[in-house]
């Protein structure tokens, strides 16, 4: 990545939105549980399922007012350092965030505080109902987040305006339906639910070896286990989703992704492991497993995905394409004054005005891309293809992690099953070592997702390049040093705050002998009948 105006301020916007992604898996996942164990304290009466949604609960609360406190600050970018993108599809992309803040924060913002205040004050079920909105809340949120981020990766329902110089909505259903937003949505969800979950393992693994709050740490292993296993085997069902959207609408993202040079017949292989060498454009000691590529990227065994070579050369016709849209533009726009716009001009625009944004990624080269010679039209085209090596790995890395989790939380899963929990203190140790894995995922699926569409911040509408504010570098790397350092303290704060609490640990009732608890549970079993 260069260091100029355009790389700092891609490297601003990715500092913070990984810090910031430290926190919200952790919140929407925690919420979900959360509510769930006070959903079986409600139900059973026990205490010890109080104390734990307490617990957690307070845990939750601390990672959610950093994660509010790092959140701000990523959409004031839009207008800081991406004002050009702002302007361009601020029309579309600015509703879901809208209706974010609207519907789905302030939701979620006013029955933390109910969760919290509201324990003597509320009943079992009114403060139940709380909690499940708090959960409600944190997911929807996610929900319009993630709409915004996959218009960004595919964009319907919109049309640019050759008038206005925007893209304008045309379909607000197409956007809220938009298929890969909604495949976001439910693998980045079920991804926060694995975090939540081997967090929640861990810190109770660590409970048991230490012998500490034993009744609450097995109940909270069980919870963790069996949500977590769920959830690990759906981040996999719905992460082949995204891989088979991926082939219809970002199919430079899927090659790159696999090394995918040349264009593999039906079936493709999938390479399992080699080394990229964007240089020579080749793999070098690539392990192809057969079929499986073709199966995850399309879904049948004879339809052949295409490779980086042939993906360039399309993207040169849509270049040379584009330069027509953007000739036809500027016609268009110097007639607007007079009201008479050239047929021929209109005709050319109607045509080709899908690729205009590729005749723009000519502006790194030329300032009038009609002007670009056709070696400057090939070397754009080679710039749609984003750097391989990188995205080769974090998607190895990722796949790789999410295995484990499946294989970890199924152990505990089967422990549990069994009641032998503390049966394999080696297990226990592993899972207390674990915690951090899964944001090491979670950060390279946000890195796959968001590095491996590069050149574009619109995928085929705007190139990152010409979307930012008119700003000096100085200015944008003083702002960058200043957030690493805000963010930093706030991680720290954070991790001190995490572990004191969970050093200090749940306030737990004494666990009745099993005749007071038969007693204790007779009024809901009573309902029950």
């Amino acid at each position: 990545m260069d260091l100029d105006i355009v790389g700092l301020s891609r490297l601003q916007f990715a500092v913070t939105a990984l810090y910031h992604f430290l926190f919200v898996p952790l919140t929407i996942g925690l919420a979900i549980l959360i509510a769930i164990m006070e959903t079986v304290y409600v139900m059973t009466g026990r205490t010890v399922w109080r104390d734990m949604t307490k617990f957690w609960g307070s845990l939750f609360g601390i990672n959610f007012a950093m994660g509010v406190a790092t959140g701000i600050v990523m959409e004031f970018q839009f207008g800081m350092n991406w004002s050009y993108y702002s302007h361009y599809v601020g029309d579309v992309f600015g509703a879901p965030l809208a209706i974010e803040g609207l519907m789905a924060f302030f939701l979620e913002a006013t029955f933390v505080g109910l969760f919290f205040f509201g324990w003597e004050r509320l009943s079992k079920l009114k403060h139940l109902i709380v909690t499940w909105c708090v959960a409600l809340g944190s997911n929807l949120s996610a929900l319009w987040i993630l709409i915004a981020n996959g218009w960004m990766q595919n964009p319907v329902g919109a049309q640019f305006n050759p008038q206005t110089m925007r893209m304008e909505v045309t379909d607000f259903f197409a956007v809220l339906t938009n298929p890969v937003a909604q495949a976001k949505f439910v693998h980045t969800v079920s991804a926060a639910y694995v975090v939540a979950a081997l967090f929640v393992l861990g810190i109770s693994a660590w409970y048991l070896q230490k012998g500490r709050h034993v009744h609450l740490a097995k109940r909270s292993m069980t919870v963790a286990a069996s949500f977590g296993l769920a959830a690990s085997l759906s981040v996999v069902v719905l992460g082949d989703e995204s891989g088979y959207l991926s082939t219809e609408h970002q199919k430079m993202k899927l090659a790159a992704i696999e090394a995918m040079w040349k264009t593999e017949p039906a079936p493709a292989a999938f390479t399992a492991f080699g080394f990229p060498d964007q240089a020579s454009r080749e793999t070098h000691f690539a392990v192809h497993i057969p079929w499986v590529m073709g199966l995850i990227g399309t879904r049948s065994l004879d339809t052949e995905i295409p490779g980086i070579d042939d993906l360039v050369k399309r993207a040169e016709v849509n270049i040379r394409e584009g330069v027509v849209a953007y000739d036809a533009l500027q016609t268009i726009r110097a007639a607007g004054a007079s009201g008479t716009v050239p047929p021929e001009a209109k005709a050319a625009f109607e045509a080709n005005g899908r690729q205009l944004g590729y005749a723009l990624l000519l502006k790194r080269y030329v300032d009038d891309p009609r002007q670009a010679t056709p070696e400057q039209i090939a070397q754009a085209a080679w710039d749609t293809v984003p750097q391989v090596a990188p995205l080769y790995w974090t998607f190895r890395i990722m796949v790789a992690l999410g295995l484990f989790f499946i294989a970890l939380t199924a152990a505990f899963f089967w422990l549990s099953a069994r009641r032998r929990l503390e049966a394999h203190p080696w297990l226990l140790k592993l899972a207390v070592w674990a915690i951090p894995l899964p944001w090491i995922a979670a950060e390279c699926g946000w890195f796959v997702a968001e590095f491996g569409r590069q050149p574009w911040i619109i995928e085929g509408v705007l190139p990152t390049g010409v979307a930012v504010s008119n700003l000096g570098a100085g200015t944008v790397l003083a702002t960058l040093l200043g957030f690493v350092a805000i963010y930093s303290v706030l991680l720290v704060i954070e991790m001190k705050l995490m572990l004191k609490s969970i050093r200090k640990g749940p306030q737990e009732h004494p666990v009745p002998p099993p005749a007071a608890l038969r007693a204790e549970a007779a009024p809901e079993l009573a309902l029950v009948r």
